[in-house]
């Protein structure tokens, strides 16, 4: 596989991964950000954390969705992710009826 297939290929799965968010995006209530990955999620808990002076985030999510197109599963029940930097946490706006 060559450079460009490669790249090609990324390309389309970073786009078939922007139309699955667009797709699911409206089923969630949160939008959460860490440095590493992107999720929407119904629930969440946030707990700030310190070991032998590191302060961490220690974050759990319940009915999730993971921006990763790597993942061959992006939904998720519960998951627990632990980051060292900021964690970024939007309520999504629910289209009035």
């Amino acid at each position: 596989m060559s450079a460009e297939d490669l790249e090609k290929y990324e390309t389309d799965m970073e786009l078939q991964l922007y139309r699955e968010y667009r797709d699911v995006v409206g089923l969630f209530r949160y939008v959460i950000e860490t440095e590493r990955r992107f999720y929407l999620a119904n629930e969440y808990t946030l707990d700030v954390r310190n070991a032998d002076g590191e302060v961490f985030f220690e974050l759990g999510l319940a009915d999730a969705w993971v921006w990763d197109m790597y993942r061959p599963a992006r939904f998720v029940k519960n998951v627990k992710v632990v980051t060292f930097k900021d964690v970024n946490v939007e309520e999504l706006a629910k289209p009035e009826l």
